[in-house]
């Protein structure tokens, strides 16, 4: 029903910034929830930020990235961003985006257990 792409890994230098793109396609993009996550070699999928549906008033970030990554959605595009600053070499992860369907009430979520769709993830690598 949902499709999600993300687009703007890469290798950076420590220090560095990235931007994000997570681009949907189907359904009404203002009526979803949206997540990004990561995950590093043998290590559990870790929640990065979330911005809640419509115009995306909430927003939460890990204490990990908290003052340096950013989120935020243009619905006509039919899009989201995860702007990521300072980037550090623990950062270096595979970024996966997640929305999930929520047409009557506002939250933000945290859990991959929440989420109804996933894009296939981008590689972010942090270099020393």
């Amino acid at each position: 029903q949902v499709q999600l792409v993300e687009s703007g890994g890469g290798l950076v230098q420590a220090g560095g910034s990235l931007r994000l793109s997570c681009a949907a396609s189907g359904g009404t993009f203002s009526n979803y929830a949206m997540g990004w996550f990561r995950q590093a070699p043998g290590k559990e999928r870790e929640f990065v930020a979330a911005i809640s549906r419509g115009s995306g008033v909430m927003t939460d970030f890990a204490g990990s990235v908290k003052g340096r990554f950013t989120v935020s959605r243009d619905n006509a595009q039919s899009t989201v961003y995860l702007q990521m600053n300072s980037l550090k070499p623990e950062d270096t992860a595979v970024y996966y985006c997640a929305a999930k369907f929520r047409r009557f009430s506002s939250g933000i979520y945290f859990l991959p257990s929440d989420y109804d769709y996933w894009g296939q993830g981008t590689q972010v690598t942090v270099s020393s």
